[in-house]
């Protein structure tokens, strides 16, 4: 099974997707596959109107992918949102997923909090495997700067990667 881990925060614009990207950096840099899944709360649109998958949507497909020899993208009408549980049953291939915003799923949490922005943790200090502040917080839970990424990667490593 696939080890699934969060990065999450209580507001926004406190740096998580930053620190996201830094923490997939790292760990690819250390010879491991990454997925991720992002929950956007608003939407979102990845095809354009007028190219062919665009069209082939619009004609009536219901799922339509799109392939090259580099990349690929599949691009499927929902009645209704996937569960993040349905979500991850659908990747493979890869030694970890991380999920931005996935805040109130049952995963491990690694959570962003930034003085002045947030104003208290969202997790509860038991679903939580590691912090990233600027400022130190009561809390028994590892703590981290925003710029020890190497060493909240050493705790992912060592928590949820070295298990296989």
């Amino acid at each position: 099974m696939i080890p699934v881990i969060s990065i999450i925060a209580s507001k926004s614009n406190v740096g998580k997707t930053t620190v996201l990207c830094n923490i997939i950096s790292e760990i690819k840099r250390r010879g491991y596959r990454v997925a991720t899944i992002k929950h956007d709360v608003h939407g979102f649109e990845i095809d354009h109107p007028g190219k062919d998958t665009w069209l082939h949507a619009q004609a009536g497909a219901d799922l339509v992918a799109i392939s090259s020899f580099n990349k690929m993208a599949i691009i499927e009408k929902l009645e209704r949102e996937y569960s993040l549980d349905q979500m991850i049953e659908k990747i493979n291939n890869v030694d970890i997923i991380i999920t931005e915003g996935y805040k109130t799923e049952k995963k491990p949490k690694l959570e962003v909090f930034r003085k002045g922005i947030s104003e208290e943790l969202y997790s509860n200090e038991e679903d939580l495997f590691g912090i990233i502040t600027d400022a130190p917080l009561d809390i028994k839970v590892p703590q981290f700067g925003f710029f020890q990424i190497d060493k909240v990667v050493d705790l992912i490593e060592d928590k949820f990667l070295k298990l296989f």
